[in-house]
């Protein structure tokens, strides 16, 4: 520190604060081999997260989104700051590695209820809220304490977040926290960054500490941004974490910004420049508040809030995937974690998707799992379909008690539900009340039970219509299911989905639909997201007319079908353009004429390897690489499997399979494209002789008790309905 200056190194990051307003400061390696130049900005402030591939001279946005496109993340290790024009040495910093631990002493803070702050390993104060639970109904302390994480306002003293909510009325105690650079926190913002990763171990063991904690071990809460933190922060395996609860999580983020390699300009892109407006200073509006009342730490905390990213902008610009992004992709990490977990997620989710059960099977180090899987929308882990499956095992893990719902929150609850999810219902029943209070006996027939549930008619299970609650369930020791058998249909002449091949070379043709990529069918809600927890959610479902889709059709089935997991299109395209994005769409077509959405998937073709570490014979990934992409050659045939998303699915006797394959867009609630496509270019799909191209999908060879009767039309969650327009292909 100088003069007021102060550099501080993180885990892959160095800050410079107090600065005069342009200075350079030049940042080489232990070897004296220049990194990068920074430049304090107006506020004297400087971050180095990302470096590029070459020594540069980051003094503006354009330059740090040249660093992060074609760059990597700062290595650990010894660095120098030097003065560039004199070549002086400022200083000498260690760049930590996730895995360097502070001194256990750091652990030693005292957390009181209410709002405050800790101090995690970089210096960095966090701003945290704690909050007991109702000492009439659950006794004094220590109680059963879970954290919720995430860059929303978990810490906000005025407005508990969901998780932390039902936590707190259910007997635990709650420690909300906010990410760095977010609320009251300090440092800089990094969208799932491992000084985040890191932050959260040390919330972890800090909370762990304080007296009122019962068993000296805490779990997680959270969903979406709050579940997706708690993968990372286990990942990290804090000694003291219990058991994690991540529900609507996301398996890699330049994934879900690029699905298939296209831009997701709409709920990724929406979400990702509503994080970069809400980490402004005051962005969130209550940390304004705090800090017009005086509260000089969230003052200090934010003075460096001039270095957060534009995460959006930044984001359009990494338009590969390369090694230094798989520290962000919490698939390759989560067999790290070494605590019971409970994962929740929808098929459908509009805001994250399903590749969250691409996964599910990965979980290899945690000694107990439970997932629950369903039709449905982003919020619906915490609806009443499934709450009391959540609150059996924090209590089982966490609090390590016989679950039962007292009965105050049992009276309470069907108001509550009306409230938010629209319907009234009551919590479901204790399971295991007849154990009484014989911990031991009752935990070991919870952990005999097959740790997979899958529901089935979210929405059609209660008698208002889209209400969360399901029509029938079943149970699987793992997912996808042992016994999944690959099942292949044909693409055929005439629209056809058939058993065998077709020998003659034929083809249909279509046009690429440049309207198509704007046209989710609820993007209207992206400002009223808590919309999808009512049984009414707008649709506006539009149609691909005839010369911008070609569909092809299952003959109606002899009897009931069960699909469970990830498949895809082995498609044989015979592009037009040097470039084009593929959109493949399944519905179910039902013997009164209602076609209703199953699940889609995506591909930009120009992305030719696929990633052998996560595909088979069902489930299809590619590098993304940029060394691995291709320019299609207009006129020429090529070969590519599209992925489908994971789903389940009955399909009842008398139903029939419909795949439709088209320009990104119109099939999905949220996610918008901009595609590489053209007006008026036109791409032919073969359907037999040399290029045969076909549908592959997991059957599980399983019978599913099921009502005989189809849902009503439109009640499905996540699923929506109308009448089936018949199939007119162009043949080529």
């Amino acid at each position: 520190m100088t003069d007021g200056m102060q550099i501080r190194a993180g885990v892959e990051t160095i800050t410079i604060t107090g600065a005069t307003p342009g200075r350079r400061f030049r940042v080489d390696g232990a070897d004296g081999t220049p990194v990068a130049t920074v430049v304090a900005d107006h506020a004297g402030n400087a971050h180095l997260a990302f470096v590029p591939a070459q020594h540069a001279v980051l003094s503006d946005a354009s330059d740090l989104a040249a660093a992060i496109a074609h760059g990597h993340t700062l290595a650990p290790g010894d660095y120098r700051i030097v003065d560039p024009d004199s070549g002086a040495v400022i200083d000498t910093v260690r760049v930590a590695a996730l895995d360097d631990l502070p001194d256990p002493s750091l652990y030693d803070q005292t957390l009181e209820e209410g709002y405050g702050y800790l101090t995690v390993r970089d210096g960095v104060s966090l701003s945290t809220m704690v909050r007991f639970p109702n000492p009439d109904l659950y006794g004094p302390p220590p109680w059963p304490t879970v954290i919720e994480y995430s860059g929303y306002d978990p810490s906000n003293p005025d407005a508990p977040q969901p998780g932390t909510l039902l936590a707190n009325l259910l007997g635990f105690a709650t420690v909300g926290v906010n990410m760095r650079g977010t609320g009251c926190s300090g440092g800089v913002f990094d969208v799932l960054s491992p000084s985040q990763a890191a932050d959260g171990y040390d919330i972890v063991e800090t909370v762990a500490r304080q007296p009122w904690v019962l068993h000296g071990k805490v779990g997680m809460v959270g969903l979406s941004y709050p579940g997706i933190s708690q993968l990372y922060v286990a990942s990290t395996r804090p000694p003291h974490l219990a058991a994690i609860t991540p529900m609507s999580v996301i398996d890699d983020l330049w994934r879900q910004q690029w699905p298939g390699g296209i831009y997701n300009s709409g709920f990724t892109r929406a979400w990702l420049a509503m994080r970069d407006a809400e980490t402004q200073a005051g962005g969130q509006a209550w940390d304004q508040r705090r800090i017009d009342e005086g509260d000089e730490i969230a003052a200090a905390n934010q003075r460096i809030r001039t270095q957060n990213f534009d995460f959006e902008r930044f984001g359009r610009a990494i338009e590969t995937f390369r090694p230094s992004l798989a520290a962000r992709r919490v698939g390759l990490v989560v067999d790290r974690i070494d605590v019971p977990v409970y994962l929740t997620g929808a098929w459908q989710d509009e805001q994250t998707g399903s590749r969250f059960a691409l996964m599910l099977q990965s979980f290899t180090g945690a000694p107990h799992t439970r997932f629950t899987v369903f039709n449905g929308h982003h919020p619906d882990g915490y609806s009443p379909m499934v709450i009391n499956r959540w609150f059996e095992f924090l209590s089982f893990h966490v609090a390590r008690r016989v679950p039962k719902v007292a009965e105050l929150i049992r009276m309470f609850a069907p108001a509550q539900f009306a409230e938010v999810f629209g319907f009234q219902t009551e919590l479901e029943a204790d399971r295991f009340s007849d154990f009484s209070d014989d911990y031991e006996a009752a935990l070991a027939a919870y952990l005999a039970e097959p740790p997979v549930r899958i529901l089935f008619e979210n929405g059609a299970g209660h008698e208002v219509p889209g209400a969360t609650a399901h029509r029938f369930e079943t149970t699987a020791p793992a997912f996808p299911p042992p016994g999944i058998i690959p099942r292949r249909w044909w693409l055929a002449p005439d629209g056809r989905l058939v058993d065998e091949a077709p020998t003659s070379d034929t083809a249909d043709v279509y046009l690429d639909d440049p309207e198509a990529g704007e046209l989710a069918y609820s993007s209207e809600l992206l400002g009223d997201l808590n919309r999808f927890t009512r049984p009414d959610v707008p649709i506006h479902w539009t149609r691909f007319d005839d010369r911008h889709r070609v569909a092809y059709q299952t003959a109606p089935l002899e009897e009931p079908l069960v699909i469970a997991g990830a498949g895809h299109v082995d498609l044989w395209l015979r592009p037009g353009t040097a470039d084009t994005a593929v959109q493949v769409t399944l519905t179910e077509i039902r013997p009164d004429g209602i076609e209703v959405r199953v699940q889609s998937g995506w591909h930009r073709p120009i992305h030719a390897v696929e990633d052998a570490a996560h595909s088979d014979e069902l489930h299809v990934d590619y590098t993304f690489a940029p060394e691995d992409q291709r320019p299609l050659q207009p006129g020429e045939w090529i070969r590519f499997r599209v992925p489908i998303y994971p789903v389940t699915l009955v399909l009842r006797s008398g139903s029939a399979l419909r795949l439709a394959i088209s320009t990104p867009g119109r099939d999905h609630p949220f996610w918008s494209f901009e595609s590489p496509v053209s007006d008026g270019a036109q791409h032919a799909v073969g359907t037999g002789g040399a290029h045969a191209s076909s549908l592959v999908l997991p059957h599980w060879p399983v019978h599913i008790d099921h009502p005989e009767d189809h849902p009503p039309a439109g009640s499905l969650r996540g699923r929506p309905a109308r009448d089936a327009a018949p199939i007119a292909n162009t043949p080529a």
